[in-house]
């Protein structure tokens, strides 16, 4: 099978890499030149684990390719993807759409014959049906069908997430079309992968519905976990009682920072704006964009408390600025809200982070950036860890209490255990604990 893949930004490079290891014949299509051309060469612009390896193991197989050209790149294909972004629109918090249109008249100028055009990027509800009509007005003679086919894949364990996938979510009433979705997603029949087949516009809602409803887990824990602290109860405690519920479960039930990344919060703003226009608004999901917006105000407000309410002159050390681990992903990382405040209330940034702090240096003023851990807390009032990455996990306390000016230490994420910090020597604050 052959198909085309329209965008290699983080959606499209994925799916589409993992196509091509599935066996499938992937041409991946972008307007950056510099971004193609780094491609071609086995140079990956995202950090994702994994990807670099089976990106360079299918362009050598002759399997993935990249080019700008998309008529050349469409033609025999079974399928052709719109992995583009959907970011916020500024001013109303719709999803802005223009880049999904785009490609969809870009793909009407040059396919033959008969032609799938599948959205992969996040879309809401209806936006298959404007697709066709685009595509209908300008080539009414052509043969295709629109499909929903939403991605659900977590930045830092996105390989996996392709390969062994929860569900497979086909939205087309079309017999035709989903004869050759079914075929291309074959190698995952192998290992029992449910597959949905439902409506285009279903399951444009269901991408929307399970991104809100993890969000809304997160800001449920979190809000949990601000009641632990005034009652004195454990949160983590909370999480797990509550997690080994089967009807519940255990993940996204860790308190922190609050969620931020590429696709909770404009999901859920998109759901919020969408529901508002069908006249059927939901409240939960607009609460919990308010709850998390105003979590990371209270986040910087307990890094404040913990150095005794003024911060002019101290300097506070920041491990972690990506919005999660395992990824180099800035997007509305709470990290983007927490120091800027520091900063305005007179503090001095260190920051070391392992992998985003390419794409930080250009989001965040006023830092000291730093080579290692270490190097970030030297001379330190106070350190904040607002990124669970592994190696800070089993940082050297006795280091730290040797180079930091005080032992004091606010840990957004929960990592280390307050009885064993306490008996380190240190100030020690979490969360809901």
């Amino acid at each position: 099978m052959k198909i085309t893949m329209i965008g290699s930004g983080y959606v499209g490079l994925v799916s589409g890499s993992c196509f091509s290891e599935f066996g499938v014949e992937v041409v991946c299509v972008d307007k950056d030149r510099s971004k193609i051309d780094c491609l071609r060469k086995g140079k990956i612009p995202i950090y994702e684990p994994e990807l670099d390896a089976i990106v360079t193991k299918n362009l050598e197989a002759g399997r993935l390719k990249f080019t700008t050209e998309l008529k050349s790149a469409v033609q025999d294909a079974d399928a052709i993807f719109i992995a583009v972004g959907t970011p916020s629109r500024r001013g109303d918090g719709h999803a802005d759409l223009s880049f999904v249109y785009d490609a969809a008249k870009e793909i009407a100028s040059v396919m033959e014959g008969y032609t799938i055009i599948v959205t992969k990027s996040t879309v809401p509800v209806n936006t298959g049906d404007e697709i066709e009509r685009i595509v209908k007005t300008e080539r009414p003679d052509a043969d295709f069908d629109v499909v929903s086919n939403p991605e659900f894949l977590r930045e830092g364990s996105a390989i996996n997430d392709f390969m062994r996938p929860d569900r497979v979510v086909i939205g087309t009433t079309s017999h035709r079309a989903q004869d050759v979705m079914r075929n291309l997603y074959r190698p995952l029949f192998l290992i029992d992968t449910p597959m949905v087949f439902t409506s285009r516009r279903t399951a444009e809602l269901i991408k929307y519905a399970a991104n809100t409803f993890l969000a809304t887990k997160i800001t449920f824990i979190n809000e949990i976990a601000d009641l632990c602290e005034k009652v004195g109860a454990d949160v983590q405690d909370v999480s797990r009682g509550i997690g080994l519920d089967g009807r519940i479960g255990n993940k996204f039930l860790h308190a922190g920072p609050g969620y931020g990344g590429s696709c909770f919060p404009k999901d859920t703003l998109a759901l919020v704006r969408t529901a508002q226009d069908a006249n059927s608004p939901i409240s939960i999901v607009e609460a919990v964009v308010k709850a998390n917006e105003e979590r990371k105000t209270k986040m910087a407000e307990k890094i404040k408390i913990a150095c005794g309410g003024n911060i002019i002159g101290k300097n506070i050390a920041i491990l972690g600025v990506t919005f999660k681990p395992n990824t180099d992903d800035m997007r509305d990382a709470p990290s983007l809200s927490i120091i800027p405040d520091l900063v305005k209330s007179g503090a001095s940034i260190t920051a070391y982070d392992p992998k985003g702090m390419t794409e930080a240096k250009g989001l965040l003023q006023d830092v000291t950036w730093c080579s290692s851990a270490y190097d970030a807390i030297k001379n330190a009032d106070a350190l904040a860890i607002l990124t669970e990455w592994n190696e800070f996990r089993s940082l050297d306390f006795n280091k730290l209490r040797a180079i930091m000016k005080q032992p004091i230490m606010v840990d957004l994420r929960n990592i280390y255990n307050p009885d064993e910090m306490k008996m380190a020597g240190f100030e020690y604050f979490c969360i809901g604990r």
